[in-house]
């Protein structure tokens, strides 16, 4: 697949200095200075990916070790895997739009990058009113795709009552507002799914759809951060129904930033322990290379102590009026929950035992 060759990127800039242009004059050459910035930017990003691509299929063709060199090809390139597999995708992407004969090769000059990157991530109509409109000489902007995409979705997503879908076709709700709600829907199970279509059929309103779009994301978040707190894991806790209840009471919002700080707090916690162990560890090691010869080492391994002993004190600092937060670490064992404090780490003499 060959593409007509990246626009030259020569651009006749306004001078700042110049009294005789208005504002708005120089804004529009700096604009379309921008969007041949774009154009090139994309057809160079496409480049690379199929560059990127050649290499990673050669790897492909077997042998041990293969994968190595493009590993190796990206490294010393300073290229990271991540961003030689979106530029890859990139690539794809083009070749798909081109090779399907959706886009014309010339067309691809029409978009600005971000704009080709939401259509290739577009539905198949929406792609192909997009590129109709490119292969008509017509400048594809970002804004357009996704005004597109709004649309489509919110007309013919079945996850959306037909009060709702009937209502977005004769322009009495926005399909920028539609959209998110078909996006959160997705991502819920199908009881949910029905406990809020209920709601949307009974007051299909431009406010409703707002609320219950706000509904949606925050039980999903509740529900995926629940997932991973440790402390729902013990007894027998009906998550379920507490999401119906903290909604029954309109605080849904609130339980979602509750479970949230929860996994955040357990996630700190983890890191707390291991960086603790770490610092234990080093300290034990630093203290047995030490000796009398070396009074200032000890004294600093003698402050350490605070922090890698099983009483952490650790200084919250001027905003917090200079409070200490004092904390306990305690080690216990999988099959008991309560149990007596392991003995401290620090020896009578102040050194790691």
């Amino acid at each position: 697949m060959v593409f007509t060759e990246a626009p030259v990127l020569s651009l006749d800039l306004p001078d700042p200095g110049q009294d005789d242009i208005s504002t708005m004059e120089f804004l529009a050459r700096l604009e379309e200075a921008w969007a041949v910035c774009d154009r090139f930017d994309l057809q160079t990003e496409i480049w690379r990916g199929r560059i990127l691509r050649a290499v990673r299929d050669r790897e492909k063709r077997g042998g041990e070790g293969r994968g190595t060199g493009f590993l190796q090809w990206l490294r010393e390139r300073e290229i990271s895997k991540t961003r030689a597999y979106s530029l890859i995708q990139l690539a794809d992407s083009a070749d798909n739009l081109v090779g399907e004969g959706l886009l014309e090769p010339d067309s691809v000059n029409q978009f600005s990058k971000r704009a080709f990157l939401e259509t290739a991530q577009a539905e198949p109509e929406v792609q192909q009113m997009i590129s109709e409109a490119a292969n008509g000489g017509l400048p594809i902007t970002r804004k357009q795709v996704r005004r597109l995409s709004d649309e489509f979705l919110a007309a013919t997503s079945p996850l959306l009552p037909e009060e709702i879908r009937q209502r977005t076709a004769e322009n009495l709700l926005p399909p920028r507002a539609v959209a998110p709600l078909v996006k959160e829907l997705a991502r819920l199970p199908e009881e949910q799914q029905d406990d809020l279509r209920r709601v949307l059929r009974e007051e299909p309103e431009l406010e409703r759809v707002k609320d219950v779009t706000h509904t949606a994301r925050w039980l999903h978040r509740a529900a995926e951060a629940s997932l991973a707190v440790r402390a729902f894991q013990q007894g027998d806790l009906d998550f379920e129904k507490a999401l119906q209840e903290a909604q029954r009471l309109d605080a849904l919002g609130l339980l979602a930033d509750a479970v949230g700080q929860a996994q955040a707090l357990e996630s700190a916690v983890l890191k707390l322990h291991t960086s603790w162990r770490r610092l234990g560890g080093l300290q034990e090691r630093l203290w047995v290379e030490s000796g009398s010869s070396t009074p200032h080492l000890r004294e600093l391994l003698t402050a350490l102590q605070s922090l890698s002993g099983s009483t952490l004190r650790v200084s919250l600092g001027e905003l917090a009026g200079g409070k200490r937060l004092r904390l306990q670490l305690v080690e216990e064992s999988p099959d008991r929950l309560e149990g007596p404090p392991l003995p401290s780490r620090d020896g009578g003499d102040g050194a790691p035992r």
